[in-house]
């Protein structure tokens, strides 16, 4: 099993001012970081290479928007998604990224009123396969995450994204699992881990209120017992958020503190998900 710890607690985007961040996390254990990749203007080669100075290994999250929305009815836009994607890929690989993960099936935030149509579905899976052609070129994973109902409607439960991903059927393309979104569509945590099989790349683990994970209501016992049951030994990536950020807190409906300091959160974070895979060992 490999943790990480995605930067997004302090940041939308990697810079200089980070670094010291990702020293401690490598104190703390973290094996590596999620980078998230929504500024495409950054130098993500020397991002990589001081990663790779600290001896930190990394996975990517990204996201679509309406403007690039990869299930539009207008091509035009479709075609601009898959672009994109393929952008933030070719950015992933200078970085040594392995896994790009995130919603970037369809845009977040964005709703019809209904539940995907057949066309949508089409449209998603052949932008997806057009992405994951480019990602085996490159030699980077995509990782597709489903969302809950309250953001987006492509994919909502797991075995969405794992039909979605077969769909696709290729093999750099593979689903992750979310133990936040989980804990509001899942009925059965055991049956929304075992449903990937070995298309289950990436894993995030979040807690119900996206703060220290094993302070809240999740329920961690059979989250554990699922991974560690499968066989799953990829990365285990904690996804928290705060209010560092006022765009990231806006985009995750955060308005209160819930934890003491970001790096208290880390430490707490990584000593659960350790403590927790051991003992089932």
């Amino acid at each position: 099993m490999k943790y990480g710890m995605n930067l997004l607690l302090w940041s939308g985007e990697v810079t200089e001012e980070l670094f010291p961040v990702c020293e401690q996390l490598k104190e703390i254990g973290y094996d590596g970081v999620e980078l998230p990749m929504f500024n495409l203007d950054l130098d993500y080669g020397a991002i990589g290479k001081h990663l790779d100075s600290l001896g930190l290994r990394r996975t990517g999250v990204t996201i679509r928007i309406e403007d690039d929305n990869p299930i539009s009815p207008d091509p035009a836009v479709r075609k601009k998604g898959v672009e994109l994607t393929k952008k933030t890929l070719d950015l992933a690989a200078e970085a040594g990224i392995e896994t790009l993960v995130g919603p970037y099936h369809s845009a977040i935030g964005l709703f019809s009123g209904a539940g995907p149509t057949d066309d949508e579905w089409k449209w998603g899976v052949e932008s997806m396969r057009e992405c994951a052609e480019h990602a085996g070129k490159v030699g980077v994973k995509i990782g597709v995450e489903a969302l809950n109902r309250f953001e987006c409607y492509l994919l909502n439960a797991h075995a969405d994204s794992a039909r979605f991903v077969r769909d696709v059927d290729h093999p750099a393309c593979g689903m992750m699992y979310d133990t936040f979104h989980s804990n509001i569509e899942e009925k059965s945590i055991t049956e929304a881990i075992n449903v990937g099989g070995d298309k289950l790349i990436h894993i995030h683990i979040s807690e119900n209120d996206r703060s220290t994970p094993g302070k809240g209501g999740v329920n961690w016992k059979e989250n554990f017992d699922a991974i560690v049951n499968s066989g799953y030994d990829g990365w285990l990536v904690i996804e928290a958020f705060g209010l560092a950020l006022p765009e990231i807190a806006a985009a995750t409906k955060i308005w209160r503190k819930m934890f003491d300091t970001e790096i208290k959160l880390a430490k707490e974070g990584f000593e659960f998900m350790k403590a927790e895979v051991e003992k089932r060992q």
